[in-house]
């Protein structure tokens, strides 16, 4: 997506004539159908009519400028990109973040990395904006193929705090960032015509839309999956770019685990988002790191097939680093340094099943189990993927406890991820599907057809289509449903009953023994996942067979469950909920792909309310 694509002499004119906002508000609007924030609109007006004052006395004309470009595989956006050649004849690309912060705005931050911004009167801890670039530098680096030439163009990028003035007290520019600004540099409010020069420097030959064309051209490269990482991030290096929302709880987790010897109290630090915002991300990278400086860490979740097939993964030396919310029981306090909670949601009651040993039962809370396991504690959470009643973590349970240990609100941090990497990198599709499931309000209720979202008559077409992307790309595509068949055992001979029957469709459930390796195995292809087997997971492709056991019924007023379709007796026994636990089932089984989500339905009524919210032609 962007917003405004033009050369710098038409650009100009826009300026002159004062329409510049007016023509990126249209594209937004046509764009996400809503009008844009005054706040955004009046930044626009401003920013990008001051830095109009650079071009001109830089003597750009024939160079290209874009507006608000959209990075690959996330929702968030560049504020400028312009294009030319420099004296040389070199391509060059100029990435520029604007800032309208102003020195009163802006204070100092104790954590590495970071700064804190007042926003509508609140201070908040933001990633240094050269970090922030740094992000977009690399983010462009990693997905337009043209990066990867041998005559690829070069790359720059910088910010302009037009209101920020480098004569009072500079938290921008403080001493502990200059290697971030000598690559990233910062030109505040009496520095354009320094910018002017910086962007001569690279961009004065003109020929911008040669570049901008090379640049439009240029494949993108596939997105980087989770799994397919996860060992290196564990036992070598950090391996994903980082961006936006994400840099500044990374850098408040490092810096705590960094004064772990400093810290007296316990240390809570609670990270929330939907689906695909990079919590998993985050956490294994900060593990990885945490463990090449030796420290004492644990990862724990509440999901089986998560955490076993990250064990399978990461190899013989890290495996045991990876447990269960149940394994701590007998565990003794502060056993680790660092503890980090994934997908805490999934946070049960009590760790006690039939299976605990009488002399290990214990009245403790899961929650208290955790909170005293380590000094820092991590806990990475999206409420709206609770999908069992036994499944009860909220930030709510997290924090009580939090009291019941005598953490003080001083030592309590919470982030909230926003930045979407799944899903086409459209929170507007998550919005909407939330939306759509009665899940949430949010301020976007159309599709975006930025995610491809189809509907297939029968699931036979489906799992074509499913296998389809398989061949395309080895592993690449899934298909699950709602739990409405039974799971039976494999057959003597190992092979599997296939349990999900639609008509002439049959198919078999994950293998029982084995479910874990359903989303990374080559097996894996060709049975059908559970809710179970697929959180936690994420795939370019995903088949949903929205199953019958939550149907919308206008006349009953939405949304409603049918428990004797479903197979899920842990779910469905006296669930005074389950309409609601069985809506965050598919909100999650329709958020795992990152380019595609096929689905069939079951139910007519509910087919045709979906296609009604689509309002495209989804084929």
């Amino acid at each position: 997506m962007i917003l405004y694509d033009e050369t710098i002499e038409n650009f100009n004119e826009d300026v002159m004539l004062n329409r510049i906002a007016d023509r990126a508000a249209d594209k937004y609007t046509a764009y996400y159908k809503r009008k844009p924030g005054v706040s955004e609109y009046r930044s626009w007006a401003n920013s990008l009519a001051i830095l109009n004052n650079s071009f001109t006395y830089a003597g750009l004309k024939d160079n290209h400028i874009v507006v608000e470009y959209e990075l690959p595989f996330a929702s968030t956006r560049i504020d400028v990109l312009l294009f030319g050649f420099d004296i040389e004849g070199n391509e060059n690309v100029v990435i520029l973040e604007l800032k309208q912060w102003s020195n009163d705005s802006i204070r100092k931050s104790d954590i590495e990395g970071n700064v804190k911004v007042n926003y509508r009167g609140s201070w908040a801890e933001v990633a240094h904006p050269a970090l922030q670039v740094q992000g977009y530098y690399f983010g462009l680096k990693d997905f337009i193929k043209i990066f990867e030439d041998e005559n690829a163009p070069k790359l720059s990028a910088s910010i302009y705090a037009h209101n920020y003035s480098k004569k009072k007290d500079s938290v921008l520019r403080s001493l502990k960032f200059s290697d971030l600004i000598n690559t990233y540099p910062i030109f505040s409010k009496e520095e354009a015509v320094e910018l002017g020069n910086y962007l001569k420097e690279r961009l004065q030959s003109g020929k911008g839309q040669i570049v901008y064309e090379r640049f439009a051209r240029s494949p993108i490269g596939p997105s980087k999956k989770l799994l397919d990482h996860t060992n290196e991030m564990i036992n070598q290096r950090q391996i994903f770019n980082l961006i936006d929302d994400q840099i500044p709880a990374y850098n408040l987790i490092m810096h705590k685990a960094k004064d772990l010897s400093k810290l007296k109290e316990k240390t809570l630090i609670i990270v929330k988002g939907g689906p695909g915002t990079g919590k998993s991300v985050i956490a294994l990278e900060v593990m990885g790191e945490l463990l090449r400086q030796g420290k004492k860490v644990v990862h724990a979740t509440g999901s089986s097939a998560f955490t076993n097939t990250l064990r399978g993964i990461v190899g013989s030396r890290a495996r045991n680093l990876f447990k269960f919310f149940n394994s701590f029981i007998s565990a003794e306090a502060d056993s680790f340094d660092i503890l980090i909670c994934d997908e805490a949601h999934r946070i049960r009651e009590t760790s006690i099943s039939r299976y605990t040993p009488r002399e290990l039962r214990t009245n403790l809370p899961q929650i208290d189990e955790l909170l005293r396991l380590a000094k820092l504690n991590i806990f990475f959470i999206d409420e709206n993927q609770i999908v069992r009643p036994s499944e009860i973590g909220s930030v709510s349970l997290i924090k009580d406890a939090a009291k019941r240990f005598g953490l003080e609100d001083k030592n309590i941090f919470g982030f909230d991820l926003k930045t979407q990497f799944r899903c086409s990198g459209s929170d507007a599709y998550l919005q909407w599907l939330d939306k759509v499931l009665e899940i949430r309000e949010s301020a976007i209720a159309e599709y975006d057809p930025k995610m491809q979202f189809r509907i297939f008559n029968s699931p036979q077409e489906m799992m074509e289509e499913i296998r389809a992307r398989n061949k395309e790309k080895e592993n690449s595509a899934r298909i699950v449903a709602g739990f409405c068949w039974p799971w039976s055992n494999p057959n003597p001979d190992g092979t599997l009953v296939k349990d999900v029957v639609i008509g002439d469709f049959a198919m078999p459930w994950e293998k029982k023994d084995e479910f874990w390796k359903w989303a990374t195995d080559l097996e894996g292809m060709e049975q059908v996942g559970t809710v179970y087997t697929a959180q936690g997971f994420e795939f370019d492709y995903i088949g949903v067979i929205f199953s019958n056991d939550l149907v919308y019924r206008k006349s009953e007023g939405g949304w409603i469950s049918i428990p004797n379709n479903s197979y899920d007796s842990m779910v469905k026994r006296n669930n005074s909920e389950l309409t609601r636990h069985l809506k965050h089932v598919y909100r999650v089984l329709m958020s795992r792909a990152h380019l595609g989500v096929y689905v069939h339905f079951m139910d007519k009524e509910t087919e045709d309310y979906f296609r009604e919210n689509l309002e495209i032609d989804e084929n």
